[in-house]
């Protein structure tokens, strides 16, 4: 099975975000995309965030219709600060058979 990361806080989900989200489920191969909410980026201000659980909720709501897409909150039970590559190392380890993608923007990209 395929499933696509898509990392963010979602401060808040927005449509952008579902939008990307089902695109990348319907059109780039992906059985799944996993919307993977952040408690706090550690290279980000986290001044302003709302609370984790409070966007955790939000992400699901915005996205319970959807077939194909998870919301995740496995960044919530590791170590703080969680850098991607930490999440990505547990899931493989937690998930032998599956292969993740990792999706991003731009912003993140350059960054």
């Amino acid at each position: 099975m395929k499933t696509g990361l898509f990392f963010g806080s979602y401060n808040p989900i927005h449509t952008g975000h579902l939008i990307i989200a089902n695109y990348m489920a319907n059109h780039a191969g992906l059985d799944e995309v996993w919307l993977v909410v952040s408690p706090h980026n550690p290279l980000k201000d986290k001044s302003g965030l709302t609370n984790m659980y409070d966007r955790l909720e939000m992400a699901q709501l915005a996205s319970e219709k959807t077939e194909n897409i998870r919301v995740s909150d496995i960044e919530f039970n590791l170590p703080q600060p969680s850098y991607t590559i930490d999440t990505l190392t547990y899931l493989h380890e937690r998930y032998p058979k599956k292969e993740f993608v990792l999706i991003m923007g731009a912003d993140n990209l350059v960054s």
